[in-house]
């Protein structure tokens, strides 16, 4: 299922054990190592988050899984059928939504595989549209439906709920959970939000001068409440890695 990548993205099926084993990881931009010797195993059907603030090398370490960035060091395996969604669902203005789903996927898949794709985040009824007419929910549940036609192994979000309004979020929030739900795969969700980090993740990582600083189980019950046992106690937590004073501080967004 994973492939060996070390200065390269090539698949290949080498380890079956874990999702993601990243040994020694590091990236370095004109000298500097946003990250610095990393080690992270996430393992099948695991919903991990990963948080820090701006520039601690979370999206940079989400786009080495993805193999968007190939100029690392290091040892990291990773599925070979893995997807990502970003916060700009970057759809392509002059196709169609389901035409839209179907970029850059391998082979030759008809329409009906979009169309089933976009009929399991609620957008079935929108296939035919233009991406301009979509709104800021639609169009990220078309981003999502691009990366489930893959069947991900291993599901990559970088921060896919940023840019929407607080009932659209919540909305996405829960569609998220409900397809990890069904489709069992591992994912990992890049966010500034500890709350949203919380109520979706099993575990919660916190990334710091380029490794990862704090690791901890989210042991709670589901479907969860931002009041429920045990949540703010984890809340006080990571604010305190995150290296946020809770009281007075927005204790929803960390950076």
């Amino acid at each position: 299922m994973a492939t060996d990548l070390h200065r390269a993205v090539s698949p290949a099926s080498t380890d079956t054990a874990a999702a993601v084993r990243v040994e020694g990881l590091t990236r370095s931009f004109d000298g500097r190592a946003v990250i610095d010797d990393l080690e992270l195993t996430l393992q099948p059907g695991e919903f991990t988050a990963l948080l820090g603030r701006s520039g601690c090398g979370k999206s940079t370490l989400l786009r080495v899984l993805a193999g968007l960035d190939r100029e690392i060091e290091g040892t990291v395996l990773v599925p070979k059928r893995r997807a990502v969604a970003f916060q700009a669902p970057r759809l392509m203005p002059w196709k169609r939504v389901w035409r839209n789903v179907l970029l850059g996927l391998p082979g030759d898949p008809g329409r009906e595989v979009a169309e089933a794709a976009l009929e399991e985040v609620g957008l079935g009824h929108r296939s035919t549209a233009w991406p301009k007419t979509l709104s800021g929910g639609e169009a990220q549940r078309a981003s999502l439906a691009r990366a489930l036609v893959r069947e991900p192994d291993l599901l990559l979000l970088d921060e896919p709920f940023g840019a929407l309004d607080a009932l659209t979020r919540i909305k996405a929030q829960r569609l998220v959970a409900e397809l990890w739900q069904r489709r069992g795969c591992a994912v990992l969700l890049v966010t500034h939000d500890v709350d949203e980090a919380l109520l979706l993740a099993d575990r919660a990582l916190v990334m710091r001068d380029g490794v990862i600083a704090y690791d901890t189980r989210v042991d709670l019950e589901r479907p969860r409440t931002v009041g429920s046992d045990g949540f703010t106690a984890l809340r006080s937590r990571l604010l305190t890695e995150l290296g946020v004073e809770e009281a007075g501080a927005d204790v929803s967004r960390a950076a």
